[in-house]
């Protein structure tokens, strides 16, 4: 295959649909997200090819002791990418990103709920996306092992200090970033990448909408379900999200600022995907599977894939839940049902009980901490991030 040329005479890959849409609609957005499907990101990728699999243990010192400590065993790219690292934007403000932690621990069972029945599946409609993990087998295989190494990425991104310079969020982002790099180094020169169909493995417009997967879609699957945020806390979490980005390499042209920027992105994303295929669909069933074994501690085991099912499809919308192979059943209402009772138990708990948003969100982390230990035991899963399992 050849890749195709846009109305803008930009190349694009030819998987891709609606590009000349995306140009027309967009604008200069349009045409940098088909610019940029050839884009990775030159910084880590330098680190990667330079040291092989040596630069990841490289990484991990450089994160832990300073980059210095390595004196003449750091690599110029290796420097070069801690001088960036070291160095954040004036903009960047950790007290935000520590409040945002608090917003989203404390409402962390609807967070947990939505980003298996909403945010994952929104990036499953989109199969050029999902390519990188399919070639490496992550795909629709052990899904309760790859919700568990997100999930402790996650955990260490939403706590009071995750972000800071020595902070687990920090540590966690940048090897999120470096196992990004050697994904797409490995998969350039794989013999059955098609280069010309998918442009380049986790390019930079699919690095922005794995952003929205986190921030924008699940703030609104949340705000289905009656968990609903303020102006002020909203900003705090698309500050927090907007600071991720950028230490995972989202270059500034495509880094969401507010809220309103996740629109375009979204909706990018969907115009030029070419829908979903089997690999996609079969990550959605062992996805389901995962979370209707899980929500069968609390409910009856023959009714939770149906109601897993059913906030999949009120989640996604029904074209992209048919375009997935989810059924349609009437637990897709339940969201409208649950919303008010939810809304309401939580603004009468934080007013009349002294202290008690504060005291919701206290015990928020301890549930998150004490349930991420229980999957670890239950699922056997000893390692943090795919880097380091066996």
């Amino acid at each position: 295959m050849t890749a195709e040329a846009s109305a803008a005479g930009a190349v694009v890959p030819t998987a891709l649909r609606g590009v000349d849409l995306a140009v027309e609609r967009f604008g200069a957005l349009g045409q940098r997200w088909l610019d940029a499907m050839w884009v990775g990101d030159p910084l880590a990728d330098a680190v990667a090819q330079d040291g092989g699999g040596a630069s990841a243990r490289l990484v991990r010192r450089a994160i832990a002791e300073g980059v210095e400590s390595l004196g003449g065993d750091a690599p110029a790219p290796l420097r070069a990418l801690f001088a960036e690292l070291d160095a954040p934007p004036s903009w960047m403000d950790l007290d935000r990103c520590d409040r945002a932690a608090g917003h989203l621990a404390r409402q962390g069972r609807e967070y947990g709920l939505v980003l298996g029945a909403a945010s994952l599946l929104a990036g499953a409609q989109n199969t050029v996306a999902g390519k990188p993990l399919a070639f490496t087998g992550r795909y629709a295989k052990n899904a309760a092992v790859r919700s568990i190494e997100v999930g402790d990425w996650l955990t260490a991104v939403t706590t009071p200090g995750g972000m800071a310079r020595d902070g687990a969020g920090f540590e966690r982002t940048v090897r999120v970033r470096m196992i990004h790099a050697h994904v797409r180094g490995h998969l350039r020169s794989h013999a059955e990448w098609d280069t010309d169909a998918w442009g380049l493995p986790i390019p930079q417009p699919y690095m922005a909408f794995t952003l929205a997967e986190f921030c924008s879609v699940a703030l609104r699957a949340m705000g289905q379900l009656g968990a609903r945020y303020s102006d002020a806390e909203t900003e705090d979490i698309v500050h927090l999200w907007r600071c991720v980005g950028w230490y995972v390499g989202v270059e500034e042209a495509l880094l969401p600022k507010t809220i309103d920027d996740y629109a375009p992105i979204e909706q990018l994303y969907a115009l030029t995907s070419p829908g979903a295929d089997p690999d996609d669909r079969a990550f959605v069933d062992a996805l389901t599977e995962f979370q209707a074994a899980e929500l069968a501690r609390l409910l009856p085991a023959r009714l939770t894939p149906s109601i897993i099912r059913g906030l999949q499809r009120a989640f996604v919308g029904d074209a992209i839940a048919n375009d997935l192979g989810i059924p349609d059943t009437r637990w897709k209402h339940l969201p409208r049902l649950v919303a008010p009772l939810t809304y309401t138990l939580n603004g009468a708990h934080d007013r009349l009980i002294p202290g008690g948003r504060d005291r919701r969100t206290a015990r928020a982390f301890r549930t998150r901490a004490s349930e991420m230990e229980r999957l670890r035991k239950t699922y056997n899963v000893g390692h943090d991030l795919v880097d380091d399992a066996a």
